[in-house]
Protein backbone atom coordinates (compact mmCIF):
# COMPACT_ATOMS: atom_id res chain seq x y z
CA UNK A 1 0.00 0.00 0.00
CA UNK A 2 3.02 1.96 0.61
CA UNK A 3 3.63 1.97 -2.87
CA UNK A 4 0.01 3.32 -4.33
CA UNK A 5 0.41 5.62 -1.67
CA UNK A 6 3.28 7.23 -3.22
CA UNK A 7 2.00 6.68 -7.06
CA UNK A 8 -1.41 8.41 -5.75
CA UNK A 9 0.82 11.13 -4.27
CA UNK A 10 2.52 11.84 -7.08
CA UNK A 11 -0.41 11.77 -9.57
CA UNK A 12 -2.22 14.47 -6.85
CA UNK A 13 1.06 17.18 -7.27
CA UNK A 14 1.17 17.16 -11.08
CA UNK A 15 -2.12 19.23 -10.66
CA UNK A 16 -0.18 22.06 -8.45
CA UNK A 17 1.72 23.31 -11.97
CA UNK A 18 -2.15 23.92 -12.81
CA UNK A 19 -3.18 25.42 -9.65
CA UNK A 20 -0.13 27.96 -9.77
CA UNK A 21 -0.98 29.00 -13.10
CA UNK A 22 -4.46 30.32 -12.21
CA UNK A 23 -2.90 31.93 -9.33
CA UNK A 24 -0.69 33.39 -11.65
CA UNK A 25 -2.89 34.06 -14.32
CA UNK A 26 -6.10 35.24 -12.82
CA UNK A 27 -8.33 37.20 -15.36
CA UNK A 28 -6.76 35.19 -18.70
CA UNK A 29 -8.17 31.94 -16.81
CA UNK A 30 -11.00 33.46 -16.11
CA UNK A 31 -12.11 35.29 -19.72
CA UNK A 32 -11.20 31.56 -20.91
CA UNK A 33 -13.84 29.55 -19.29
CA UNK A 34 -16.41 33.30 -20.43
CA UNK A 35 -15.56 32.58 -24.03
CA UNK A 36 -15.96 28.59 -23.24
CA UNK A 37 -19.51 29.22 -21.69
CA UNK A 38 -20.95 31.70 -23.86
CA UNK A 39 -20.05 29.55 -27.07
CA UNK A 40 -21.20 25.99 -25.78
CA UNK A 41 -24.27 27.49 -25.16
CA UNK A 42 -25.54 29.86 -28.19
CA UNK A 43 -27.69 27.52 -29.71
CA UNK A 44 -29.87 26.81 -26.43
CA UNK A 45 -32.87 28.22 -25.46
CA UNK A 46 -31.52 30.42 -23.48
CA UNK A 47 -28.54 31.41 -25.49
CA UNK A 48 -30.74 32.15 -28.60
CA UNK A 49 -33.01 34.22 -26.23
CA UNK A 50 -30.17 36.73 -25.14
CA UNK A 51 -28.69 35.89 -28.47
CA UNK A 52 -25.04 34.50 -27.33
CA UNK A 53 -23.71 34.34 -30.65
CA UNK A 54 -22.76 38.49 -30.51
CA UNK A 55 -21.88 38.73 -27.32
CA UNK A 56 -18.09 39.32 -27.16
CA UNK A 57 -17.34 41.00 -24.21
CA UNK A 58 -17.76 39.92 -20.33
CA UNK A 59 -19.34 43.96 -20.36
CA UNK A 60 -22.04 43.11 -23.62
CA UNK A 61 -22.95 40.02 -20.93
CA UNK A 62 -23.41 41.85 -18.14
CA UNK A 63 -25.67 44.43 -20.22
CA UNK A 64 -27.82 41.89 -22.05
CA UNK A 65 -28.56 39.73 -19.22
CA UNK A 66 -30.03 40.20 -15.91
CA UNK A 67 -29.23 38.66 -12.52
CA UNK A 68 -30.94 35.66 -11.47
CA UNK A 69 -32.16 33.66 -8.44
CA UNK A 70 -33.67 30.45 -8.12
CA UNK A 71 -37.14 31.86 -8.80
CA UNK A 72 -36.49 33.42 -11.89
CA UNK A 73 -34.77 30.31 -13.40
CA UNK A 74 -37.57 27.91 -12.08
CA UNK A 75 -39.35 27.79 -15.10
CA UNK A 76 -36.45 26.79 -17.08
CA UNK A 77 -35.56 24.38 -14.36
CA UNK A 78 -39.00 22.54 -14.04
CA UNK A 79 -38.86 22.00 -17.57
CA UNK A 80 -36.02 20.53 -17.34
CA UNK A 81 -37.16 17.95 -14.51
CA UNK A 82 -39.82 17.20 -17.01
CA UNK A 83 -37.32 15.68 -19.62
CA UNK A 84 -36.55 18.69 -21.59
CA UNK A 85 -33.20 19.47 -23.19
CA UNK A 86 -31.28 22.46 -24.51
CA UNK A 87 -32.76 24.62 -22.37
CA UNK A 88 -29.80 26.19 -20.30
CA UNK A 89 -27.27 23.76 -21.41
CA UNK A 90 -26.65 22.04 -24.54
CA UNK A 91 -25.74 18.60 -23.05
CA UNK A 92 -28.27 16.24 -21.48
CA UNK A 93 -29.24 17.44 -18.29
CA UNK A 94 -30.21 13.94 -16.17
CA UNK A 95 -29.08 14.80 -12.86
CA UNK A 96 -29.74 17.77 -10.49
CA UNK A 97 -28.66 18.36 -6.79
CA UNK A 98 -31.79 19.09 -4.73
CA UNK A 99 -31.33 21.86 -1.86
CA UNK A 100 -33.27 23.37 0.91
CA UNK A 101 -33.84 26.88 1.09
CA UNK A 102 -35.59 29.23 -1.67
CA UNK A 103 -38.25 32.47 -0.22
CA UNK A 104 -40.82 30.25 -2.02
CA UNK A 105 -40.14 26.20 -2.39
CA UNK A 106 -38.99 23.75 0.70
CA UNK A 107 -36.10 22.54 -1.84
CA UNK A 108 -34.61 23.56 -5.10
CA UNK A 109 -33.22 21.60 -7.82
CA UNK A 110 -29.62 22.68 -9.56
CA UNK A 111 -29.05 21.14 -12.36
CA UNK A 112 -25.68 18.87 -12.58
CA UNK A 113 -24.65 18.38 -16.09
CA UNK A 114 -21.65 16.27 -16.98
CA UNK A 115 -19.51 18.90 -17.45
CA UNK A 116 -20.14 19.87 -14.26
CA UNK A 117 -19.64 17.04 -12.20
CA UNK A 118 -16.14 15.98 -14.35
CA UNK A 119 -14.73 19.72 -14.67
CA UNK A 120 -15.96 21.50 -11.37
CA UNK A 121 -17.25 18.92 -8.39
CA UNK A 122 -14.61 15.79 -9.15
CA UNK A 123 -12.31 17.95 -9.95
CA UNK A 124 -12.39 20.10 -6.97
CA UNK A 125 -12.42 16.57 -5.33
CA UNK A 126 -9.36 15.82 -6.62
CA UNK A 127 -7.13 18.88 -6.14
CA UNK A 128 -8.37 19.03 -2.35
CA UNK A 129 -6.60 15.81 -2.46
CA UNK A 130 -3.42 17.80 -4.37
CA UNK A 131 -2.92 20.15 -1.88
CA UNK A 132 -3.01 18.25 0.96
CA UNK A 133 -0.59 15.73 -0.73
CA UNK A 134 1.50 19.16 -1.69
CA UNK A 135 1.21 20.55 1.85
CA UNK A 136 1.92 17.41 3.21
CA UNK A 137 4.37 15.39 0.98
CA UNK A 138 4.69 12.65 4.06
CA UNK A 139 0.97 11.93 4.07
CA UNK A 140 -0.20 8.19 4.43
CA UNK A 141 -3.76 8.74 3.23
CA UNK A 142 -3.74 6.45 0.07
CA UNK A 143 -2.65 3.44 2.52
CA UNK A 144 -6.35 3.64 3.90
CA UNK A 145 -9.66 4.25 3.00
CA UNK A 146 -11.29 7.88 3.33
CA UNK A 147 -14.42 7.90 5.54
CA UNK A 148 -17.32 9.80 3.73
CA UNK A 149 -20.55 10.73 5.28
CA UNK A 150 -22.71 10.61 2.01
CA UNK A 151 -26.33 12.63 1.49
CA UNK A 152 -29.23 12.38 3.92
CA UNK A 153 -31.76 11.61 0.92
CA UNK A 154 -31.68 8.49 -1.17
CA UNK A 155 -31.08 9.06 -5.32
CA UNK A 156 -34.49 9.73 -6.47
CA UNK A 157 -35.97 8.93 -10.17
CA UNK A 158 -38.02 12.20 -12.09
CA UNK A 159 -38.39 9.98 -14.56
CA UNK A 160 -37.27 7.24 -17.08
CA UNK A 161 -33.78 9.73 -17.63
CA UNK A 162 -33.77 12.17 -14.83
CA UNK A 163 -32.63 11.97 -11.32
CA UNK A 164 -31.63 13.52 -7.91
CA UNK A 165 -30.57 13.76 -4.54
CA UNK A 166 -28.39 16.01 -2.22
CA UNK A 167 -25.18 16.85 -3.79
CA UNK A 168 -23.25 14.37 -1.96
CA UNK A 169 -25.85 12.16 -2.62
CA UNK A 170 -25.45 12.62 -6.50
CA UNK A 171 -21.24 13.02 -6.31
CA UNK A 172 -20.82 9.66 -5.23
CA UNK A 173 -23.70 7.77 -7.26
CA UNK A 174 -21.42 9.01 -9.97
CA UNK A 175 -18.10 7.98 -8.51
CA UNK A 176 -15.38 6.71 -10.73
CA UNK A 177 -14.41 3.11 -9.30
CA UNK A 178 -11.06 3.88 -7.84
CA UNK A 179 -12.58 6.95 -5.94
CA UNK A 180 -15.02 3.96 -4.86
CA UNK A 181 -12.23 1.25 -3.67
CA UNK A 182 -10.80 3.98 -1.40
CA UNK A 183 -14.02 5.16 0.30
CA UNK A 184 -15.91 3.58 3.30
CA UNK A 185 -18.89 2.83 4.31
CA UNK A 186 -20.24 1.03 1.07
CA UNK A 187 -22.82 2.98 -0.97
CA UNK A 188 -25.83 1.32 0.20
CA UNK A 189 -25.16 2.60 3.85
CA UNK A 190 -23.90 6.18 2.53
CA UNK A 191 -26.87 6.92 0.85
CA UNK A 192 -29.14 5.66 3.50
CA UNK A 193 -32.15 8.65 4.22
CA UNK A 194 -32.75 7.08 7.79
CA UNK A 195 -30.04 8.89 9.67
CA UNK A 196 -30.33 6.92 13.34
CA UNK A 197 -30.38 4.07 11.52
CA UNK A 198 -27.31 5.50 9.11
CA UNK A 199 -25.56 6.53 12.28
CA UNK A 200 -25.34 3.12 13.76
CA UNK A 201 -24.47 1.26 10.37
CA UNK A 202 -22.24 3.62 9.84
CA UNK A 203 -20.23 3.08 12.67
CA UNK A 204 -20.69 -0.51 12.76
CA UNK A 205 -19.27 -0.86 8.90
CA UNK A 206 -15.96 1.20 9.56
CA UNK A 207 -14.97 0.52 13.19
CA UNK A 208 -12.85 -2.08 11.54
CA UNK A 209 -11.55 0.03 8.91
CA UNK A 210 -7.95 1.94 8.16
CA UNK A 211 -9.51 4.99 8.10
CA UNK A 212 -6.90 7.78 7.50
CA UNK A 213 -9.38 10.58 6.21
CA UNK A 214 -12.77 11.61 6.72
CA UNK A 215 -15.21 14.28 4.69
CA UNK A 216 -18.26 15.69 6.40
CA UNK A 217 -20.14 18.53 7.44
CA UNK A 218 -18.92 18.70 11.42
CA UNK A 219 -22.32 18.46 13.08
CA UNK A 220 -22.71 14.98 11.55
CA UNK A 221 -19.37 14.08 11.97
CA UNK A 222 -19.72 14.72 15.66
CA UNK A 223 -22.80 12.34 15.73
CA UNK A 224 -21.17 9.84 14.15
CA UNK A 225 -17.95 9.69 15.92
CA UNK A 226 -19.84 9.16 19.48
CA UNK A 227 -21.53 6.41 18.07
CA UNK A 228 -18.08 4.68 17.08
CA UNK A 229 -17.03 5.41 20.87
CA UNK A 230 -19.79 4.38 22.48
CA UNK A 231 -19.87 0.96 20.35
CA UNK A 232 -15.94 0.42 20.93
CA UNK A 233 -16.04 1.35 24.09
CA UNK A 234 -12.60 3.59 22.71
CA UNK A 235 -12.04 7.53 24.20
CA UNK A 236 -10.88 8.96 21.25
CA UNK A 237 -10.81 8.62 17.51
CA UNK A 238 -7.73 7.88 17.34
CA UNK A 239 -7.67 4.58 19.68
CA UNK A 240 -10.09 3.42 16.84
CA UNK A 241 -8.78 4.58 13.67
CA UNK A 242 -4.77 5.45 14.62
CA UNK A 243 -3.85 6.38 10.64
CA UNK A 244 -6.64 9.06 10.92
CA UNK A 245 -4.74 12.08 9.72
CA UNK A 246 -7.05 14.23 7.35
CA UNK A 247 -10.74 15.86 8.35
CA UNK A 248 -12.49 17.75 5.11
CA UNK A 249 -14.73 19.77 6.27
CA UNK A 250 -17.19 22.93 5.31
CA UNK A 251 -20.88 24.03 4.76
CA UNK A 252 -21.21 25.49 7.98
CA UNK A 253 -18.50 27.42 10.08
CA UNK A 254 -15.99 25.21 11.81
CA UNK A 255 -14.88 27.25 14.26
CA UNK A 256 -17.52 26.51 17.16
CA UNK A 257 -16.43 22.81 16.98
CA UNK A 258 -13.09 22.92 16.73
CA UNK A 259 -12.31 22.09 20.47
CA UNK A 260 -14.52 19.09 20.07
CA UNK A 261 -12.68 18.08 17.54
CA UNK A 262 -9.52 18.20 19.53
CA UNK A 263 -11.06 16.26 22.02
CA UNK A 264 -12.42 13.40 19.78
CA UNK A 265 -8.75 13.84 17.77
CA UNK A 266 -5.89 14.65 20.30
CA UNK A 267 -3.23 15.10 17.73
CA UNK A 268 -0.94 18.36 16.63
CA UNK A 269 -0.78 16.58 13.64
CA UNK A 270 -4.56 15.92 12.67
CA UNK A 271 -5.05 18.19 9.08
CA UNK A 272 -8.27 20.06 8.79
CA UNK A 273 -8.90 21.13 5.21
CA UNK A 274 -12.06 23.31 4.11
CA UNK A 275 -13.75 23.68 0.83
CA UNK A 276 -16.51 25.65 -0.58
CA UNK A 277 -18.52 23.36 -2.06
CA UNK A 278 -22.12 23.84 -2.84
CA UNK A 279 -25.07 22.55 -5.29
CA UNK A 280 -24.44 25.34 -7.86
CA UNK A 281 -20.68 24.59 -7.83
CA UNK A 282 -17.61 23.72 -6.29
CA UNK A 283 -16.06 27.32 -5.50
CA UNK A 284 -12.86 27.24 -2.97
CA UNK A 285 -10.24 24.97 -0.97
CA UNK A 286 -8.14 25.94 1.84
CA UNK A 287 -4.75 25.70 0.44
CA UNK A 288 -2.40 26.70 3.33
CA UNK A 289 -1.84 25.17 6.51
CA UNK A 290 -2.69 27.23 9.59
CA UNK A 291 -4.65 29.86 7.11
CA UNK A 292 -8.56 29.45 6.95
CA UNK A 293 -8.66 31.43 3.46
CA UNK A 294 -9.80 29.52 0.59
CA UNK A 295 -8.26 30.02 -2.71
CA UNK A 296 -11.10 30.61 -4.94
CA UNK A 297 -10.66 28.37 -7.84
CA UNK A 298 -10.80 29.39 -11.42
CA UNK A 299 -10.75 26.96 -14.09
CA UNK A 300 -13.92 24.86 -12.98
CA UNK A 301 -16.32 26.07 -15.44
CA UNK A 302 -17.51 28.60 -13.72
CA UNK A 303 -17.48 32.96 -14.73
CA UNK A 304 -17.64 34.91 -11.66
CA UNK A 305 -19.06 38.36 -10.74
CA UNK A 306 -19.53 40.00 -7.37
CA UNK A 307 -22.30 42.41 -6.04
CA UNK A 308 -21.35 44.71 -3.24
CA UNK A 309 -23.63 44.03 -0.72
CA UNK A 310 -24.01 48.35 0.15
CA UNK A 311 -25.76 47.86 -3.81
CA UNK A 312 -27.55 44.22 -2.98
CA UNK A 313 -30.88 45.83 -2.90
CA UNK A 314 -30.83 48.03 -6.00
CA UNK A 315 -33.27 46.50 -9.12
CA UNK A 316 -30.42 46.12 -11.40
CA UNK A 317 -26.89 46.20 -9.50
CA UNK A 318 -24.02 46.78 -10.79
CA UNK A 319 -21.45 43.36 -10.73
CA UNK A 320 -18.12 43.70 -10.81
CA UNK A 321 -15.40 41.33 -12.60
CA UNK A 322 -12.47 39.77 -10.57
CA UNK A 323 -9.80 42.80 -11.31
CA UNK A 324 -12.68 45.29 -9.67
CA UNK A 325 -12.90 43.65 -6.01
CA UNK A 326 -10.98 45.08 -3.37
CA UNK A 327 -9.86 43.72 0.13
CA UNK A 328 -12.24 43.17 3.23
CA UNK A 329 -15.73 44.18 1.66
CA UNK A 330 -19.02 41.91 1.36
CA UNK A 331 -20.06 40.56 -2.40
CA UNK A 332 -22.50 38.70 -2.94
CA UNK A 333 -21.43 35.72 -5.43
CA UNK A 334 -22.21 35.81 -8.81
CA UNK A 335 -22.11 32.62 -11.00
CA UNK A 336 -22.39 31.50 -14.51
CA UNK A 337 -21.22 27.56 -14.87
CA UNK A 338 -20.97 24.65 -17.08
CA UNK A 339 -24.10 23.77 -15.32
CA UNK A 340 -26.68 25.70 -17.13
CA UNK A 341 -26.62 28.91 -14.35
CA UNK A 342 -26.28 32.38 -15.81
CA UNK A 343 -25.49 35.52 -13.67
CA UNK A 344 -27.01 33.72 -10.69
CA UNK A 345 -26.78 34.96 -7.65
CA UNK A 346 -26.19 31.86 -4.99
CA UNK A 347 -27.11 33.47 -1.44
CA UNK A 348 -23.64 33.85 -0.28
CA UNK A 349 -21.15 36.47 1.14
CA UNK A 350 -17.70 36.64 0.94
CA UNK A 351 -14.33 38.44 1.50
CA UNK A 352 -11.61 38.80 -0.56
CA UNK A 353 -8.15 38.52 2.35
CA UNK A 354 -5.99 38.15 -0.48
CA UNK A 355 -6.01 39.63 -4.24
CA UNK A 356 -3.04 37.82 -5.58
CA UNK A 357 -3.68 34.76 -5.55
CA UNK A 358 -7.74 35.24 -4.76
CA UNK A 359 -8.37 33.95 -1.54
CA UNK A 360 -11.54 34.33 0.08
CA UNK A 361 -13.64 33.94 3.43
CA UNK A 362 -17.41 33.44 3.48
CA UNK A 363 -19.19 35.91 5.62
CA UNK A 364 -22.53 34.65 5.55
CA UNK A 365 -25.57 34.92 3.73
CA UNK A 366 -27.71 37.84 1.62
CA UNK A 367 -30.72 37.53 3.71
CA UNK A 368 -30.80 36.87 7.75
CA UNK A 369 -30.18 33.15 8.04
CA UNK A 370 -29.06 30.02 10.87
CA UNK A 371 -27.17 27.63 9.07
CA UNK A 372 -25.38 26.30 12.28
CA UNK A 373 -25.60 22.77 11.59
CA UNK A 374 -26.44 23.13 7.47
CA UNK A 375 -30.11 23.85 8.56
CA UNK A 376 -30.30 27.18 6.69
CA UNK A 377 -33.40 28.30 8.40
CA UNK A 378 -34.49 31.58 6.41
CA UNK A 379 -36.55 34.37 7.47
CA UNK A 380 -39.39 32.74 5.19
CA UNK A 381 -39.23 29.81 7.02
CA UNK A 382 -39.18 31.42 10.44
CA UNK A 383 -41.89 33.90 9.58
CA UNK A 384 -44.15 30.88 7.95
CA UNK A 385 -43.78 28.85 11.32
CA UNK A 386 -44.94 31.66 13.50
CA UNK A 387 -47.85 32.99 11.43
CA UNK A 388 -49.36 28.74 11.56
CA UNK A 389 -48.12 28.83 15.44
CA UNK A 390 -50.09 32.18 15.83
CA UNK A 391 -52.70 31.18 13.98
CA UNK A 392 -52.98 27.86 15.82
CA UNK A 393 -53.22 29.31 19.47
CA UNK A 394 -54.49 32.81 19.17
CA UNK A 395 -50.77 34.78 19.78
CA UNK A 396 -49.70 37.79 18.04
CA UNK A 397 -46.06 38.46 18.02
CA UNK A 398 -44.45 41.96 18.72
CA UNK A 399 -40.76 41.03 17.87
CA UNK A 400 -39.00 38.44 17.94
CA UNK A 401 -34.89 37.06 17.06
CA UNK A 402 -33.46 33.45 17.08
CA UNK A 403 -29.54 32.12 17.40
CA UNK A 404 -27.84 28.53 17.28
CA UNK A 405 -27.40 26.84 20.37
CA UNK A 406 -24.19 24.80 19.44
CA UNK A 407 -23.30 21.12 20.33
CA UNK A 408 -22.01 20.84 24.24
CA UNK A 409 -20.79 17.44 26.09
CA UNK A 410 -23.18 14.56 25.12
CA UNK A 411 -26.45 17.52 24.02
CA UNK A 412 -27.32 18.41 20.41
CA UNK A 413 -27.43 21.73 19.07
CA UNK A 414 -30.73 23.54 18.64
CA UNK A 415 -32.11 26.82 18.32
CA UNK A 416 -32.83 29.33 20.86
CA UNK A 417 -35.92 32.07 20.29
CA UNK A 418 -36.60 34.98 21.71
CA UNK A 419 -40.01 35.87 21.19
CA UNK A 420 -42.28 39.09 22.20
CA UNK A 421 -45.88 38.53 22.33
CA UNK A 422 -48.62 41.53 21.98
CA UNK A 423 -51.26 38.27 22.65
CA UNK A 424 -50.07 35.41 24.77
CA UNK A 425 -50.80 32.00 23.11
CA UNK A 426 -53.28 29.77 25.01
CA UNK A 427 -51.10 27.29 24.77
CA UNK A 428 -47.33 28.04 25.11
CA UNK A 429 -46.09 24.68 24.66
CA UNK A 430 -47.89 23.84 22.03
CA UNK A 431 -47.10 27.00 20.17
CA UNK A 432 -43.76 26.19 20.30
CA UNK A 433 -44.61 22.82 18.94
CA UNK A 434 -46.42 24.27 15.60
CA UNK A 435 -43.36 26.54 15.29
CA UNK A 436 -41.14 23.59 15.52
CA UNK A 437 -43.32 21.38 12.66
CA UNK A 438 -43.69 23.77 10.47
CA UNK A 439 -40.26 24.90 10.23
CA UNK A 440 -39.84 21.09 9.43
CA UNK A 441 -42.61 21.10 7.13
CA UNK A 442 -40.99 23.83 4.78
CA UNK A 443 -37.62 23.32 4.92
CA UNK A 444 -35.86 19.37 4.17
CA UNK A 445 -32.61 20.22 5.63
CA UNK A 446 -33.88 21.67 9.19
CA UNK A 447 -36.01 18.21 9.15
CA UNK A 448 -33.28 16.11 8.68
CA UNK A 449 -31.63 17.65 11.80
CA UNK A 450 -34.46 17.41 13.45
CA UNK A 451 -34.83 13.30 13.14
CA UNK A 452 -34.92 11.75 16.23
CA UNK A 453 -33.16 15.02 17.90
CA UNK A 454 -29.94 13.48 16.67
CA UNK A 455 -28.49 16.94 15.19
CA UNK A 456 -31.10 19.48 16.47
CA UNK A 457 -33.19 19.16 19.72
CA UNK A 458 -36.35 21.11 20.15
CA UNK A 459 -36.34 24.24 20.23
CA UNK A 460 -36.14 26.32 23.24
CA UNK A 461 -38.24 29.82 23.59
CA UNK A 462 -37.97 32.06 26.09
CA UNK A 463 -41.38 34.35 26.47
CA UNK A 464 -40.00 37.50 26.78
CA UNK A 465 -41.14 40.35 28.59
CA UNK A 466 -43.11 43.30 27.43
CA UNK A 467 -40.84 45.87 25.74
CA UNK A 468 -37.96 43.95 25.94
CA UNK A 469 -36.90 44.35 22.50
CA UNK A 470 -37.90 48.39 22.43
CA UNK A 471 -35.35 48.21 25.62
CA UNK A 472 -32.86 46.72 23.72
CA UNK A 473 -32.86 48.80 20.85
CA UNK A 474 -32.83 51.94 22.95
CA UNK A 475 -29.94 50.38 24.88
CA UNK A 476 -28.25 50.65 21.74
CA UNK A 477 -29.34 54.00 20.53
CA UNK A 478 -30.85 52.25 17.66
CA UNK A 479 -34.33 53.46 18.21
CA UNK A 480 -36.27 54.91 14.40
CA UNK A 481 -37.15 52.76 11.21
CA UNK A 482 -33.84 52.36 9.77
CA UNK A 483 -32.90 49.86 12.99
CA UNK A 484 -34.89 46.48 13.06
CA UNK A 485 -34.19 43.74 15.40
CA UNK A 486 -32.04 40.87 13.58
CA UNK A 487 -34.86 38.13 13.18
CA UNK A 488 -31.94 35.31 12.17
CA UNK A 489 -28.44 35.19 13.08
CA UNK A 490 -25.70 32.59 12.34
CA UNK A 491 -23.98 33.74 15.78
CA UNK A 492 -25.19 33.71 19.36
CA UNK A 493 -24.81 37.17 19.64
CA UNK A 494 -27.94 38.78 19.78
CA UNK A 495 -30.06 35.99 21.74
CA UNK A 496 -27.24 36.27 24.40
CA UNK A 497 -27.32 40.45 24.58
CA UNK A 498 -30.97 40.35 24.82
CA UNK A 499 -30.70 37.36 27.57
CA UNK A 500 -28.58 39.47 29.84
CA UNK A 501 -30.50 42.43 29.42
CA UNK A 502 -33.80 40.39 30.72
CA UNK A 503 -32.00 38.84 33.57
CA UNK A 504 -30.68 42.54 34.74
CA UNK A 505 -33.79 43.61 34.94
Amino acid sequence: MAFVNSIFTWLMKKRIHQIELFMKYPYDVQQEWFHTLIDSAENTEWGKLYDYKSILTPQQYQERVPIQNYDTLKPYIERMLNGEQNILWPSDIKWFAKSSGTTSDRSKFIPVSQESLEECHFKGGKDMLSIYCNNRPDNQMFTGKGLVLGGSHQVNQLNEDCFYGDLSAVLIKNLPIWAEYYRTPDMSIALMDNYEIKMDRMAEATINENVTSISGVPTWTIVLAKKVLELTGKQNLLEVWPNLELYIHGAVNFAPYREQFKQLIPSDEMYYLETYNASEGFFGIQDQDHSEEMLLMLDYGIFYEFVPMENICEESPKALLLGEVELHKNYAIVISTNGGLWRYMIGDTIQFTSLSPYRIKITGRTKHFINAFGEEVIIDNAEQALTKACKETGAEIKDYTAGPIYFKDEKAGGHEWIIEFDKQPNDFEKFVDIMDNTLREVNSDYDAKRFKDMALARPKVHNAPANTFYNWLKAKDKLGGQHKVPRLANERKYVDDILEMIKSA
